[in-house]
């Protein structure tokens, strides 16, 4: 596996934020947690509250990047590239609708989830359609179709190849140092959100 050079491509923002956002601490308990209209939620964070049985073999260590906003907000994909996967990942608490979209940098091989999506969403992104960087690719998910979480997108890079619509966007702390070699900051794409 080789190094990505970040910085040789000019990325399209995955959501248009607003100027102003609040960046939220979901380190404590997560059901009590109360998202403004858009936010951000942090990278290799700690998050004690995952209460589903997907977890209870203490999965905690976030791996990706969640952008939250209201149901039906446009994710765009942030380069040239094709759908890897696309597919429904129904337990409680997991990603619901996800769309991994393979790209090419540099020579070098990058998939992206984009997770907690509208139903829609893979209908419309079936694997090997080829996407252009800021199409419009997916829309927020309401609970009733996102894993039952409120409306965001989990966003996360892998340089390891994935084998269906899914990755681990919680590991268990132990899996923490070798996750964060396989699925790098998503500030890489996204910029300095926070």
């Amino acid at each position: 596996m080789g190094t990505i050079d970040f910085s040789s491509i000019d990325w399209h923002p995955a959501v248009a934020l607003p100027d102003i956002y609040d960046v939220i601490d979901l380190t404590g308990k997560i059901e009590n947690v109360r998202m403004s209209e858009f936010s951000v939620g942090k990278y290799d964070e700690d998050r004690d509250g995952y209460d589903t049985e997907l977890f209870s073999s203490g999965r905690r260590v976030h791996i990706g990047l969640d952008i939250g906003g209201p149901v039906g907000t446009a994710i765009t994909s942030v380069a040239d590239g094709v759908v890897a996967f696309s597919g429904y990942n129904a337990a409680d608490g997991d990603y619901g609708h996800t769309v991994i979209v393979h790209h090419e940098v540099g020579g070098e091989d990058l998939w992206i989830l984009y997770g907690h999506l509208d139903a829609a969403s893979t209908e419309y992104c079936t694997a090997g359609r080829k996407v252009k960087s800021g199409e419009t690719i997916a829309w927020f998910g309401d609970e009733s179709e996102n894993g039952g979480w409120p409306p965001h997108l989990h966003f996360q890079l892998s340089l390891v190849e994935p084998h269906t619509h899914d990755l681990p966007g919680v590991v268990h702390p132990d899996d923490r140092e070798r996750a964060l070699a396989d699925f790098p900051d998503p500030r890489l794409v996204l910029g300095p959100l926070y």
